[in-house]
């Protein structure tokens, strides 16, 4: 099965989570076919949460993300992209406001 390309991904992501009562905003644009896919999630308590792609999976029916920082400091999150950015400089970032503690990702279970 093709992976859908990441512009549209965030994309309807984003119009999901705004249709849903969120504040969800694209902060940082990538590669539009294959850019990896970041999500920082403000929990507006002064925590944030910050997902990333998960090692891929073949039998994924979409993408997979897995937890880098959880109900953590907003420097911390900024010096973990800023490490990305050195590394890759084609990756997304979708910014989420939300004080849900689910935003419906599909969060891998490393084994």
């Amino acid at each position: 099965m093709a992976r859908v390309r990441a512009e549209l991904w965030v994309a309807a992501l984003v119009r999901r989570l705004n249709s849903m009562g969120d504040f969800c905003v694209v902060s940082r644009k990538g590669d539009k076919d294959a850019g990896q896919i970041w999500i920082e999630i403000d929990h507006l308590d002064g925590k944030i949460s910050l997902y990333a792609p998960a090692p891929s999976n073949p039998d994924a029916q979409d993408r997979e993300f897995i937890p880098r920082i959880v109900h953590g400091e907003s420097i911390a999150v900024r010096e973990r992209l800023a490490l990305e950015e050195n590394y890759d400089p084609d990756f997304w970032v979708v910014s989420v406001e939300t004080r849900k503690s689910d935003i419906g990702l599909n969060v891998a279970t490393l084994n």
